[in-house]
């Protein structure tokens, strides 16, 4: 007997889902309480990157992770990266979507959770780092054509201000520590800032603990189960 085969019309949903977000389903038709969303390649901006880039789009994100707060049957959100960063303000923005989702988050960082990358692993309730995983550290940099005005350089400052500041809200990490880790010299070749291994992130307080994607879902089931209790003393009924 040949196995049933998809709808026409349910397989084109799901291949056009593929193409637009990377995903197999919305929020909205997700089966799980669970929805995963995908942070990977580079973080693409208000600027249109190349064709050959592999990228996340912010403006596939953020809709996103809307419908996964407004769908009653999703509880909790599970955020995986493996960004080399990208645009700054595109990523700040998703790291505040997720700091403002109601519902329990977990972020997981797998192969690389690098510059702009770093505040969106820690904007979750609770983070976790593969054990081979880094994250790269760095002041915030500029590209293209650059006016060398003060006005410039007192934008960049506040732009870099923004980011320590939300990592070191979201995390554990003291803005000395940080800011000591932005500005190494020597460790990156030509460059300054450092790059830390997961075990390093855990030690540095920057990220939760150490883990796969088994123990992310765990934690989040655990936080779940503590967002039905809360809502059950205040009297919401599941």
């Amino acid at each position: 007997m040949e196995p049933a085969q998809p709808d026409t019309n349910e397989a084109a949903a799901i291949k056009n889902n593929i193409e637009s977000l990377g995903q197999t389903n919305v929020a909205g038709s997700a089966e799980s309480n669970i929805y995963s969303i995908s942070v990977i390649g580079q973080i693409e901006g208000h600027v249109v990157l190349p064709p050959q880039n592999k990228t996340t789009k912010y403006e596939h994100i953020i809709p996103q992770l809307i419908a996964a707060e407004q769908n009653d049957k999703i509880e909790g959100v599970l955020i995986i990266l493996n960004t080399v960063g990208g645009d700054v303000e595109a990523g700040l923005a998703i790291a505040e979507m997720i700091a403002s989702i109601t519902k329990p988050t977990v972020t997981l960082v797998l192969g690389g959770g690098h510059s702009i990358g770093v505040p969106i692993a820690v904007a979750s309730d609770y983070s976790f780092i593969a054990e081979t995983a880094t994250m790269t550290i760095h002041p915030i940099r500029l590209t293209g054509l650059v006016i060398g005005v003060p006005q410039s350089f007192e934008y960049l400052e506040k732009m870099q201000e923004r980011v320590i500041r939300f990592v070191t809200t979201h995390s554990k990490i003291n803005e000395q520590k940080f800011r000591e880790l932005m500005l190494t010299t020597g460790e990156l070749a030509r460059d300054i800032g450092t790059t830390v291994v997961g075990k390093d992130a855990v030690q540095y307080g920057l990220i939760d603990a150490i883990g796969g994607v088994g123990p992310s879902i765990r934690k989040l089931n655990e936080l779940i189960e503590q967002y039905r209790m809360e809502r059950t003393k205040v009297g919401v009924v599941m």
